[in-house]
This record gives structure tokens, C-alpha cells and sequence, in this order.
């Protein structure tokens, strides 16, 4: 497929997307939308650590309703709601889901549903010059795409609660001392240093990272013993598979392991 809103490239087992919609610093309408979802799709199947980040200088500005708003309200306004129900919330629930670790590259604002992009990330990673902003309430709305979800866990219902409600940018130092982030880097070295993160990753056991993906997101909803129960499931998977008796003979045989995701 031909992309126009995005870019989409793989090499070495790794998938780089990127916003690439310049002249409205990267906002995602519903046709960028599709495309970040038929890229992700892609990535799933061709590479073992996903990138996803903007050029130029902006992550993600927000949603873009006004070239395809959807159905109109009754008042005759784009039906935001109805946008995120088809849209958006299916693309931040896939990367959620995506069988192996992505790493979103903040590189400017990630602003409204940017940021619930932007926070989806399993790894992320800012530019000095990243912030995120919760702009929501200067035009009447409130946050969507999990954002209220993602920032109550992450840093405590008061500060969620503060930044949603001032409004106010949150620089990416801000971010990393409140854990929002996983690092900070020079604008300049933010693509180098995550490609060399994802080639980390992408070296990585596939099915062992793949279940402890589940394995962490399902932690985040449920009770300690129904966590120790699906624990044990996964690690069944994991110790019955072609990856496990690799690891085991690479360990013993003092090799790099050749990992085949099975």
C-alpha cells in the first residue's frame, strides 16, 4: 500500500511509522488513522520491534476531524465521539495488543489524541524539545484515547488531574522525573537512539517479550492472584517452545541464541 499521511519502513526486524503531515504539525485525521492501522497490521507480521514518531517538528498534534469528520451530530458538529468509537480507539486498543514492544519517539508535541499515541508506547522515549499536552479543556472537551487511564496510573489521580485541568504543557524532563517517559535525549540523536533501542529489543526472545506484554497489561487491571494464575499459563507456553529449548542450548553452548519466535 501506498501511505501518504504516514511513512512505513522495515529494516532489521524493525518497523519505523511515522507522522508525516507537515502542514498541520502531524495532526491525525481518520485517514491518517487507517493508515497507522494497516502499518501497525504490517509491522506485526514483518518486524520484531516497532518504532512509531513524527517528522518534522511535531509528534502529533491532536485529532484532525475537519477533512473527514464523520457523521454530523445532531447540531450539526463532527461527531468526535463516533470517530474514536471506529477510529481511534481501535488503533490505540492494536497497539495495546501488538505482538512485540513499540517504542514511541516523541520528537515535539504530542497533544491530545497524540498523547494517548504517544503514552501507548511500551517504551518511550522524548526529545529535550518533546512535551506532552492535555489541551482538552480549552475547547470544552475532556482527554480520550486512554489518556485519563494511562495518567492516573502512571503519575497519581492528583497530577493527572492537574495537568488535564491547567492545560499546560508538560515539558519531557517534567515527563521523566514523573515517569511518563523512559528517557530523554538531544533532538538531534532521538531516531539513532531509538533504533538502537529497538535493535536491542528486536534481538530479544519474541515470545518471551510477546507474553510479558500480556503479562504486564493484564497486571494493570487485575488482582495479584489472578495475575500469579496467568503467569503460570504464559510461562507454560513460553517453557514448551521453540525459543525456550534454543535459549537453554545457546546458554549451555556459550552462543548467541537464534531466536524464531515460536
Amino acid at each position: 500500500m501506498t501511505f501518504t499521511k504516514i511513512s512505513y519502513q522495515v529494516a532489521d526486524d524493525i518497523a519505523t511509522i511515522a507522522f508525516n503531515d507537515p502542514k498541520t504539525m502531524n495532526a491525525a485525521g481518520i485517514d491518517t488513522v487507517e493508515e497507522l492501522s494497516l502499518a501497525l497490521e504490517q509491522a506485526a507480521d514483518e518486524a520484531r520491534c516497532t518504532i512509531i514518531t513524527g517528522e518534522g517538528r511535531g509528534f502529533c498534534s491532536g485529532a484532525n476531524l475537519s477533512s473527514n469528520p464523520g457523521a454530523p451530530a445532531p447540531k450539526g458538529k463532527p461527531d468526535a465521539g463516533k470517530a474514536l468509537d471506529s477510529h481511534y480507539n481501535p488503533f490505540i486498543k492494536a497497539m495495546r495488543t501488538h505482538p512485540h514492544p513499540i517504542i514511541t519517539a516523541v520528537n515535539g508535541a504530542a497533544a491530545g489524541v497524540g498523547c494517548s499515541i504517544a503514552l501507548m508506547g511500551d517504551f518511550i522515549i522524548s526529545a529535550e524539545s518533546g512535551y506532552f499536552l492535555q489541551a482538552f479543556r480549552r475547547i470544552g472537551l475532556v482527554p480520550d484515547g486512554g489518556a485519563t487511564w494511562h495518567l492516573a496510573r502512571t503519575i497519581g489521580r492528583k497530577r493527572a488531574f492537574e495537568i488535564i485541568a491547567t492545560g499546560e504543557k508538560l515539558g519531557a524532563q517534567k515527563c521523566l522525573e514523573w515517569g511518563l517517559c523512559n528517557r530523554v535525549v538531544p533532538a538531534d540523536e532521538l531516531l539513532d537512539q531509538s533504533l538502537e533501542w529497538a535493535r536491542e529489543l528486536a534481538g530479544k526472545a519474541p515470545l518471551s517479550l510477546r507474553h510479558a506484554k500480556q503479562a504486564l497489561n493484564a497486571a494493570m487491571e487485575s488482582p495479584v492472584d489472578a495475575i500469579i494464575s496467568a503467569e503460570a499459563k504464559l510461562q507454560h507456553v513460553c517453557i514448551t517452545s521453540d525459543d525456550a529449548a534454543e535459549g537453554a542450548a545457546a546458554f549451555l553452548q556459550k552462543r548467541a541464541p537464534v531466536w524464531q519466535g515460536r
